[in-house]
């Protein structure tokens, strides 16, 4: 009988976790931020990240599929795309060479080719069908997870652009911390003049970056934004304004300063949430072929969950 409810149990666990849909926040784009928006209750997001590159033509194929990806995973994930500085992606935005690296110095040559997959720092997932074993990945670091750090943005308007700052901070630990603030762009458009294998634009381009550190209060990196900012601490003051971009996602993380990361300290995140300014997806991707694994992984995971239980 105990058996018969501890499967029951994993099956109702693994269909509420695949069951969300819509993110932290989805701000609908015909909202001018004149009134500041807010989250409410984040923190529980695992942050995936997704090292990609325009001239990839596996990248291009799986790149519209990826908004409906995350809207099927409601607020559990924050997916953000990282272009390297390598002379031949179009972007090469300093904010995500700069999270590569980040990458690159848990696990050693996880940047060396694309896409490559990532979720917490975890194993590299590379090629068109690493989903299924990003879905695993997911579960498990979910499973895992007890408690979270409990963090929440607010977005407003500027004369030049928009301000991101931190609303509500109770973090698991400070010592050896960091506040991670990260600006990412929908719908980015491919310039002319540089290979491109798919559609004029890419989406979840991670585009700027701030961090602030628990340990002295300051921020101690800042790149592709108009200005980062902390007044008494980071947990109550840091704010970033970044440019007046059409579309976007602005994502907060508590994770291991560089420092922490060198010295063998964790690897995860403590928590992360993200706001996004765009429109939702669409209720098929054009290709059903992601939208499939996603399903398909929830009925993969519910049963490997059956077996475990046995």
């Amino acid at each position: 009988m105990k058996a018969r409810s501890a499967t029951y149990t994993a099956v109702l666990l693994v269909a509420f976790l695949c069951s969300f849909s819509g993110q932290s926040l989805v701000v609908n784009q015909n909202v001018n931020f004149e009134e500041a928006q807010s989250t409410s209750g984040g923190g529980r997001s695992l942050l995936v990240e997704e090292i990609t590159a325009t001239w990839c033509p596996t990248c291009a194929e799986i790149d519209p599929e990826l908004v409906q990806v995350a809207d099927s995973h409601g607020s559990r994930i924050a997916l953000i795309a990282l272009h390297p500085s390598d002379g031949e992606d179009a972007f090469q935005p300093a904010a995500s060479q700069h999270r590569i690296d980040r990458i690159d110095s848990v696990q050693s040559g996880a940047s060396t080719s694309t896409p490559t997959f990532v979720v917490e720092a975890g194993p590299a997932r590379r090629g068109y069908d690493a989903w299924s074993e990003v879905q695993r990945d997911i579960l498990n670091e979910e499973l895992s997870r007890q408690v979270v750090s409990e963090l929440d943005l607010m977005v407003e308007k500027t004369e030049t652009g928009y301000r991101a700052s931190i609303v509500h901070a109770n973090l698991l630990q400070t010592a050896g911390t960091q506040l991670t603030l990260m600006v990412v762009e929908h719908g980015k458009t491919i310039p002319q003049g540089f290979v491109n294998t798919g559609d004029d634009h890419r989406d979840r381009v991670l585009v700027g970056v701030a961090e602030c550190s628990m340990d002295n209060n300051t921020i101690t990196q800042q790149l592709g934004l108009l200005s980062a900012t902390v007044d008494a601490s980071c947990q109550s003051s840091f704010a970033i304004e970044f440019e007046d971009l059409r579309s976007w996602s602005v994502v907060l993380v508590h994770e291991s300063t560089q420092e922490e990361l060198d010295a063998g300290g964790r690897t995860t995140s403590y928590g992360a949430v993200e706001m996004a300014y765009r429109e939702r997806a669409a209720a098929q991707p054009e290709s059903g072929a992601w939208g499939t694994v996603i399903f398909a992984g929830c009925l993969a995971l519910a049963f490997a969950s059956i077996v475990r239980k046995k």
